[in-house]
């Protein structure tokens, strides 16, 4: 698709796509980038305004041009001549990403807006309008640019989402097993609990070439198992129906090749953060004690890569975050999305801001309308709400402070304030390179005790009593 240019007989009143006319200029407001130029992006077009005075008389400031690569070339060179430095575009779904390579490529600054921020004013009910009101706003200085990391973390980013979704398809693969012998009234996955571990598989492999004696299938079992062969063997006693049988065997071929693929995977996100400079040498500095080290002896989840997380996200980080309670496997996950520069956030509490993970309130006329975290969905604080939520059973005190919030809040409410506090330990631990002092919840405790105890002497004051301690006997 080419260009389109839109003429018109005169600058201040030149029609554009349908009989429209350009926004008005308010002339209220001083300028502060006046080279910056406004792009709605679409699926098939994107729509692009600079400044009036960047174009001939005769030309308009508003083009549209086609997605195809010939055109988005065409969009650059043309935003080049126009003078054009900086660039404000909406991120609309991921339509967005190579025009934004494109414009960062050429050496363009280029601010990637939320569209939350813009799609509330009234009057702008066309592509044309709405570039015209990016590019009006950026001039003003009125946009923030949303957080994009750095094109090798981008990279890596691509592939932990792209891990994410083969693992679960894999998990979908493994439900589909088990309702195929669900259909079979085989209980085999009730009796182990892994059906994709050793046993399951070994079993499920005899299945399928042919052997249907419980007995003998009950001896593939694991010694370390916990069900019985007696357990084992009831639980393959069923139907052995042929439809059931193929899909069985088509659903463990795809869950093999899921698996086969996710190897691969590994093996490119180990390349690629082989390539990132470490901020330690272990060598040098050695990690400290492992306090998860039990937790370690267990069983190796299927999900988990194959390297070393420790050992490369301390290379990585400088500090061992892993010793967080909750972030043992979702260390690469989180550097895939935030990085390691702490510093486009200049506070913690702009950290957990960005996140979705603070309080936000509607106040109009001193009235508190509303209040509560904002509905958006950030996947690192997606992230941080899983090494929470994982927390109810842990034996820390981040898990004591999250059951305790829940009796308190409620789970969802509970669930986000104990990510909050696991947000702001992360980015305290990767920007001053501390590591993770447990010892410091001791004196937190003592604090809250003490907070307790001078309320209850308040409130029993108020009441004309005194407490006393159990160990002191009272004046006679």
């Amino acid at each position: 698709m080419k260009a389109k240019h839109h003429s018109a007989r005169s600058r201040s009143s030149k029609p554009l796509v349908g009989g429209e006319r350009p926004l008005r200029p308010s002339g209220q407001m001083p300028v502060i980038h006046p080279h910056a130029a406004g792009i709605d992006v679409g699926a098939t077009s994107h729509w692009v305004c600079v400044p009036e005075d960047a174009v001939a008389e005769a030309e308009s400031p508003v083009r549209e041009f086609g997605a195809f690569t010939k055109d988005l070339d065409e969009l650059v060179e043309w935003l080049l001549q126009c003078g054009v430095k900086t660039v404000a575009m909406e991120s609309t779904s991921v339509y967005w990403i190579p025009l934004f390579q494109k414009l960062e490529a050429a050496g363009l600054e280029v601010l990637l807006v939320n569209a939350r921020h813009v799609r509330h004013v009234p009057g702008r009910k066309s592509d044309c309008q709405d570039c015209q009101w990016l590019q009006r706003l950026h001039s003003y200085g009125l946009f923030n640019g949303s957080f994009r990391p750095s094109d090798d973390i981008c990279q890596l980013r691509t592939l932990m989402r792209h891990r994410d979704n083969l693992t679960r398809a894999c998990g979908a693969e493994v439900q589909h097993m088990q309702q195929a012998l669900n259909q079979m009234n085989i209980h085999l996955h009730h009796a182990v609990s892994d059906l994709n571990g050793e046993t399951g598989l070994r079993i499920l492999d005899a299945i399928l070439a042919g052997e249907r004696d419980p007995a003998v299938l009950a001896q593939l079992r694991d010694p370390r198992i916990k069900a019985s062969e007696e357990t084992i063997r009831k639980s393959l006693e069923g139907n052995w129906r042929a439809e059931h049988i193929l899909a069985l065997k088509q659903r463990l071929s795809l869950y093999r090749t899921y698996r086969d693929q996710i190897s691969d995977c590994d093996k490119e996100i180990e390349k690629l953060l082989a390539a990132f400079t470490p901020r330690v040498d272990p060598n040098d500095r050695p990690m400290p004690e492992d306090r998860k080290q039990k937790q370690r002896k267990r069983k190796k989840k299927s999900g988990n890569p194959d390297f070393n997380l420790r050992a490369e996200a301390y290379k990585l980080f400088g500090v061992d975050l892993t010793q967080i309670p909750g972030l043992m496997t979702l260390v690469f996950m989180l550097f895939s999305e935030v990085g390691r520069d702490m510093s486009r956030w200049p506070t913690a509490a702009h950290f957990v801001s960005w996140l979705g993970l603070c309080p936000d309130n509607d106040i109009s006329g001193g009235k508190v309308l509303w209040r509560g975290a904002r509905r958006t969905k950030n996947r690192a604080g997606t992230l941080f709400r899983l090494a929470a939520h994982a927390l109810h059973r842990d034996q820390t005190p981040m898990g004591d402070y999250l059951r305790r919030m829940k009796a308190k809040l409620g789970p969802a409410a509970a669930t986000t304030a104990t990510a909050h506090k696991i947000a702001i330990i992360f980015y305290t631990m990767v920007n001053k390179q501390v590591e993770y002092d447990a010892s410091l919840w001791a004196h937190r405790d003592h604090m809250r005790e003490k907070r307790l105890e001078a309320r209850l002497h308040k409130q029993a004051a108020q009441r004309g009593y005194r407490l006393v301690p159990m160990e002191e006997k009272p004046a006679a």
